[in-house]
């Protein structure tokens, strides 16, 4: 399916597919050659999505755009089912596994791998070549890897990056009352959009 969201319509290559059960939603541009496959979601919220060439996007996973922090995939990358694309950059030939997890401002590196469950933190970057293995985390600039039972010492590292602020705009210890009030808001720009085909 097809959305035009806040005036913005989905630019698909003729070489591209979309599965008839997939969502495109506004500035999504695809590359080349893109394969977006049953129940993906790809919604540009008030950021844009651009994929490279060769970009394979497997069943239920998500990417989205966002105003601060858009998503851009490079060439040849494989986004696997489950996965979660917030707000990132994955540059050229990385490889996404399953129910991975990016969030907004965070860079992973060509060639990098995110295995089964892994997680990207916000404003972090993943240097070239680098694997995070399943089921870890990598934060920080550049990203140490700790795996889940070290949490303590992740914190650490964590506090820093600023969740919050980056993920919904307000300080830490916001009312959570506050923090979906504004995302109602904000997600209320969908009540205008229009299916294309």
């Amino acid at each position: 399916m097809l959305i035009e969201h806040r005036g913005r319509q989905p630019v698909i290559p003729a070489s591209a597919y979309v599965a008839p059960t997939a969502v495109i939603c506004g500035a999504v541009i695809l590359g080349e050659r893109a394969r977006v496959l049953h129940g993906a979601v790809i919604t540009a919220e008030n950021g844009e999505v651009r994929t490279g060439d060769d970009v394979v996007i497997m069943e239920n996973a998500l990417v989205r755009g966002r105003g601060d922090h858009p998503a851009v995939i490079g060439d040849a990358v494989l986004i696997g089912p489950h996965a979660h694309v917030n707000g990132a950059t994955i540059e050229d030939e990385v490889f996404v596994a399953t129910g991975a997890s990016l969030f907004p401002g965070s860079v992973a590196g060509a060639g990098s791998e995110l295995r089964i469950n892994s997680i990207l933190h916000v404003n972090s970057r993943l240097p070239p070549g680098t694997v995070v293995p399943i089921g870890w985390i990598a934060a920080g600039d550049p990203a140490q890897l700790f795996s889940p039972d070290r949490h303590d010492e992740l914190w650490e590292t964590q506090r820093g990056l600023d969740f919050p602020g980056t993920v919904y705009g307000v300080e830490r210890g916001t009312p959570m009352r506050e923090i979906m009030r504004r995302q109602a808001d904000f997600y209320a720009a969908h009540l205008a959009d229009q299916e294309l085909n």
